[in-house]
């Protein structure tokens, strides 16, 4: 098969240089840094301040991480060249500010700047600055396996997404996200002699949410689990699977002290409120205004306001750079109890790069709320509409010609079970290989739920290329019953399109080796962060918190 070249749309874009983008990263006004390159390959090395974008997503992922077509857009690549595209489409989708890292991060790395590997760098670095700063206490998982088996009058709480509780977690413990722990700690913990300990998988929840509770105010003795139930598996514990446990919502005089709590906290790191008035007069300024509601996801669900994304807050701290790729814009945060967005705007106004605002829900709107998951707007940088194969049709064709069939979403999952004869290949190295088929191959594009396969499948047809993606994606051809396979044979890309996580493993060999290796990686952050000429983190907030 053999790829035609695409007809390129004129490109408007400027170049700067990396002493000319250091500069302007701090100069109050707004600006978003996007990496195009795949996650995976992102997370090998990239500029500290730059969002994950790959370009082969942008359709699926900008509107909600740059909603504002007028942002200050730069892009960034390996040395330049693959940003060129990105800067086409986004053109074609609309955004008009764009300028290009020249050379790239290579440019950057030559200019003498600091380059960062992992995910979610400048959170995590915060998690690690606040317990070097504040001196944040923590338990080790030998003795909270002591104090357990004695009995001890203590909580574990674990302060990561419930869904992460559920796959796995420390026995006994209590599934209290970051924005919940203020919110419901006094339900599970209402003796101040009760010893707290907040858990994560590894270090940063753990560390901010024992932060977050002694931040608060809380009268207990309050530590984070060093090294999470990361620690714990090495230690030789096992955890529990598929146990939900959350903690009960709280009334009356708890939730009372919750939101004293909470707002002395907001108060401290210097929250700003707004009515209905100024939120509408914000919006209607050209500038970025992000509204996230931090409740969890079944109250979110049930009602929300219109317009308002969901972002648990404990995430939202965690993973800012997945949320809010405008540094500079605005964040404004709601819940219906007074409690979960004073804490999250705490953070993230210490966290630093935005404007955070709190926004009370008045009674009157709750009558006009939309009902079920947020909208995501998958924008179109082409016209062309591919051809949609169902999960029967593609059985049929399977039976009874050689289509070749490419998962392209996510390599994890397809280790884990894929469409039988099928192929993993990222997105990035599609043009490449589908040139090396015959010609008229029949091509079949599959990603989770179909969409990612049809934006990728739009921008090939671009190019010529008629691919057909799956409808309804693996979820719909698995829920069909119809044949799946498993194991990583047959991944051409290796692990260029996903981080892999510490979890992600063959043998508790290598899993210890992931672990020591991350939380290294994690404790060296803030080394790192000393030679950065600013960053924005602020601690002003935590610096006067009650001992």
């Amino acid at each position: 098969m053999t790829l035609p070249s695409s007809s390129k749309p004129p490109v408007s874009f400027g170049t700067l240089t990396a002493q000319a983008l250091q500069d302007i990263l701090h100069d109050g006004n707004e600006i978003a840094v996007l990496d195009v390159r795949p996650q995976g390959i992102y997370a090998r090395s990239h500029l500290l301040l730059a969002a994950s974008a790959p370009y082969w997503r942008l359709e699926l992922d900008i509107d909600h991480l740059i909603p504002r077509r007028q942002t200050r857009i730069v892009l960034v690549d390996a040395d330049g060249s693959e940003s060129t595209q990105a800067a086409a489409k986004l053109n074609l989708l609309g955004y008009d500010n764009i300028h290009i890292l020249q050379d790239g991060i290579e440019g950057w790395k030559a200019a003498g700047f600091e380059l960062y590997s992992g995910t979610n760098v400048l959170s995590k670095a915060f998690g690690e600055l606040l317990e070097e700063e504040l001196g944040t206490p923590h338990i080790d998982a030998s003795e909270l396996k002591q104090r357990l088996s004695r009995g001890d009058n203590l909580v574990v709480v674990d302060s990561r997404t419930s869904e992460e509780f559920e796959a796995f977690s420390i026995p006994g413990a209590h599934s209290l996200p970051g924005a919940e722990l203020v919110y419901r700690i006094g339900e599970v913990a209402p003796d101040p002699e009760t010893l707290i300990v907040v858990n994560c998988a590894g270090r940063t929840r753990s560390i901010v949410g024992a932060q977050t509770l002694i931040n608060a105010g809380l009268p207990n003795r309050v530590v984070s689990l060093r090294n999470g139930t990361m620690a714990w598996l090495i230690e030789g514990e096992t955890l529990a699977n598929g146990r939900v446990q959350p903690a009960p919502t709280p009334r009356g005089p708890s939730l009372n002290v919750a939101r004293q709590r909470a707002s002395l906290m907001a108060q401290r790191a210097g929250v700003t409120q707004l009515s209905s008035e100024e939120l509408q007069a914000l919006t209607l300024q050209n500038v970025t205004v992000y509204r996230f509601d931090v409740r969890d996801k079944q109250e979110y669900l049930a009602g929300h306001l219109p317009g308002w994304r969901w972002a648990p807050g404990g995430q939202l701290v965690q993973a800012t750079d997945e949320y809010a790729a405008t540094r500079g814009a605005h964040i404004v945060l709601a819940d219906w109890d007074g409690v979960r967005a004073q804490t999250t705007a705490a953070w993230l106004a210490q966290l630093g790069g935005y404007h955070v605002h709190l926004y009370t829900v008045e009674a009157e709107a709750q009558h006009t709320l939309d009902v079920g998951p947020e909208t995501r707007r998958v924008l179109q940088a082409y016209p062309e509409s591919p051809e949609w194969i169902t999960p029967t049709e593609l059985a049929e064709l399977q039976k009874y010609g050689n289509p070749e069939v490419i998962e392209i979403e996510n390599s994890v999952a397809y280790a884990r079970r894929h469409i039988a004869g099928a192929r993993f290949i990222a997105p990035h190295a599609l043009p490449a290989y589908l040139a090396s088929l015959p010609p008229h191959t029949p091509v079949v594009l599959a990603s989770t739920d179909g969409t990612w396969a049809r934006s990728v499948a739009q921008a090939l047809l671009a190019r010529g290329v008629a691919v057909r993606p799956l409808q309804g994606g693996t979820l719909a051809w698995h829920q069909a019953g119809l044949a799946s396979g498993q194991g990583r044979e047959r991944l051409l890309t290796g692990r260029d399109d996903a981080w892999y996580n510490p979890y992600v493993f063959d043998t508790i060999e290598e899993r210890d080796r992931n672990f020591n290796t991350y939380l290294d990686w994690e404790l060296g952050l803030v080394a790192q962060l000393e030679r950065e000429p600013r960053t924005g983190i602020d601690l002003k907030g935590s610096l006067h918190a009650p001992a």
